[in-house]
């Protein structure tokens, strides 16, 4: 199949340009002048990589990849900058960008780069089947056997099958959408789609967009109707997570629909109608939220029916180990490795740590360590100090070290950089040092 192209510019001539080079290799080309129009290219086209510039005229092309990322994990980007700004490249690579080039300095880049991106891509399509494939969403998947996990458990499992509104707090990485989804696995709805959205990686606008959708014309860019969440959510379930990071405006406009199932897309006039579950989720007081002025005390109250409240991680030491085993066999199946040893030291480690990131964090480290490991073996020393803030700290065999993530990230110096824990600057630098390209 070919692969499809997404580039996103305002310099006309140069979008004609560009678009005309990768078409001449063989790849399907789409073209936008604005974010807006970009996002809007996005939800009606399966787009695989885009190309998009730092400047637009109505956004910026480094928070642009976020929101890309976060709404399609599977597209890589690629950012331009005719301005040369490197810190611009490093926050976008931070934000999830495969790669940045300068526009005019690097045209020589592109080709080779993109080729490059879309093999990415192809293992992320891959690698998200596995996930789903492996994945199971009801409640006897869910491992935890520590007394405070085990009431959120019994919670959960007691609610799932009413209709009640449900609110998720706990800190991040603890696990909300995981509960979300056995929630909605257990639910009279489960034969209904389960929708989800992340409250904080849009702008107004575009959330406006995504929860309740929009009519042909309604803003520059929106070429045709767009169904939202909301809307897709009929007879389903609605997960909002970071519901403490929505905009006030949008708040009211959530109340109306929690109150009478009824909302407004878009540039519409015309009442539109929606049936489903809602789950929130949160890592903020909201409560306390609400005193501030931050957070609708009538949708605080809305949502509050029924909370269930997720432990962190250090509060879990007696499930580290069925963690540790769940996680191993799972990144082992992706990583295609057999007969992995794990030694006492290892889980002694592992359980002395404070894991201000939770579940997340513990996942990460373990995923780092089977790619580090010798022999088929997980020690203590792929692990870091107690008192190391970095995980992945370089050594004496830093050059190795790098050489071996980045055969693993398919040269994704993003993700690589991620893996090593260092900023993708740190990354560049190391590799102009050991002259590595």
């Amino acid at each position: 199949m070919t692969a499809r192209i997404l580039i996103i510019d305002d310099e006309l001539k140069l979008l004609k340009l560009l678009g005309m080079i990768i078409t001449n290799e063989g790849y399907e080309v789409f073209q936008a002048s604005s974010a807006r129009s970009g996002m809007n290219m996005l939800a009606n086209n399966p787009i695989d990589l885009v190309l998009c510039d730092v400047r637009l005229p109505d956004g910026f092309g480094v928070d642009l990849v976020k929101e890309i990322k976060t709404k399609y994990p599977h597209i890589e980007i690629i950012l331009m900058t005719a301005y040369g700004n490197i810190p611009d490249g490093v926050q976008a690579m931070r934000n999830g960008a495969y790669d940045y080039i300068v526009k005019g300095d690097d045209n020589e880049k592109i080709i080779p780069l993109v080729a490059k991106a879309l093999e990415k891509v192809k293992d992320n399509v891959k690698n998200m089947q596995l996930e789903k494939a492996n994945s199971k969403t009801d409640f006897s998947n869910i491992i935890g056997k520590s007394q405070s996990f085990l009431y959120s458990k019994m919670l959960a499992e007691k609610v799932a099958t009413t209709e009640t509104a449900v609110l998720l707090t706990g800190e991040t990485g603890t696990g909300k959408e995981v509960f979300a989804h056995a929630i909605h696995h257990e639910s009279s709805r489960k034969n209904g789609k389960f929708m989800a959205v992340n409250c904080s990686a849009f702008g107004k606008d575009v959330l406006e967009s995504e929860l309740f959708g929009h009519k042909k014309g309604a803003f520059t860019g929106a070429i045709s109707d767009k169904k939202g969440l909301i809307e897709e959510a009929q007879n389903g379930t609605l997960f909002l997570d970071e519901i403490g990071e929505m905009p006030l405006e949008l708040q009211s406009k959530m109340l109306r629909v929690l109150e009478s199932g009824e909302f407004i897309k878009m540039g519409d006039i015309k009442i539109s109608n929606s049936n489903f579950r809602l789950i929130a989720a949160t890592n903020r007081d909201l409560k306390e939220e609400s005193r501030l002025g931050n957070f609708r005390e009538d949708l605080y109250f809305r949502l509050n029916i029924f909370e269930i409240h997720l432990p962190p991680l250090r509060e879990r030491k007696a499930d580290i180990r069925d963690l540790t085993r769940f996680y191993i066999d799972k990144f082992s199946t992706k990583m295609n490795l057999k007969n992995i040893s794990v030694s006492e030291d290892f889980y002694k480690k592992l359980e002395n740590n404070s894991w201000k990131g939770n579940i997340r964090e513990l996942k990460n480290t373990l995923e780092r360590s089977l790619i580090l490991m010798e022999n088929n073996q997980l020690s203590a020393e792929n692990l870091p100090t107690a008192e190391s803030a970095n995980t992945f700290a370089m050594s004496s065999v830093e050059k190795d070290h790098i050489l071996k993530v980045l055969s693993y990230t398919k040269g994704n110096k993003a993700e690589a950089a991620r893996l090593l824990d260092i900023g993708i600057a740190t990354l560049y630098r190391k590799l102009e040092e050991y002259q590595m390209k």
